[in-house]
């Protein structure tokens, strides 16, 4: 009398179907290989053209856009010129070799663009400002 209901038998952990899971993995992996490029491209910046464009093998690890309205951006995170300086990290200065790439709208205006640039270069540790343009077609 001990045991009067009958026991189901236990399924073995091999029995657990992992087709389901594996799908779900996948899919997710490719939901985030198509969205991290969109996320990386955030501030939306129409650069002039040129006939020289920046080297691809360069780091640009300090990046200071200029969006159409005039907003200024330090590596895709909102100041405002007055806070530049002050963003700027001696860290980071140290890394790029004390380049700051300036990559502004061409719709921004012309005095706007040298008042960042000048700014920049007050800043201590930067030692080269580099304006972005786009390679003709």
């Amino acid at each position: 009398m001990r045991n009067r209901r009958m026991r189901r038998p236990r399924k073995n952990i091999e029995d657990l179907p992992l087709t389901p899971l594996i799908d779900t993995a996948l899919t997710l992996l490719i939901i985030f290989m198509i969205t991290s490029p969109m996320m990386h491209n955030a501030i939306k910046v129409n650069l002039p053209q040129g006939k020289a464009k920046e080297d691809k093998a360069l780091k640009e690890n300090i990046t200071v856009y200029i969006d159409k309205d005039g907003e200024v951006y330090l590596n895709e995170s909102k100041t405002t010129l007055e806070k530049l300086v002050a963003d700027l990290s001696q860290d980071a200065l140290k890394q790029s070799e004390g380049t700051v790439y300036v990559k502004a709208d061409k719709d921004v205006h012309y005095g706007r663009v040298i008042q960042t640039v000048d700014t920049l270069k007050v800043a201590g540790g930067v030692r080269y400002v580099a304006l972005a343009t786009q390679k003709n077609a």
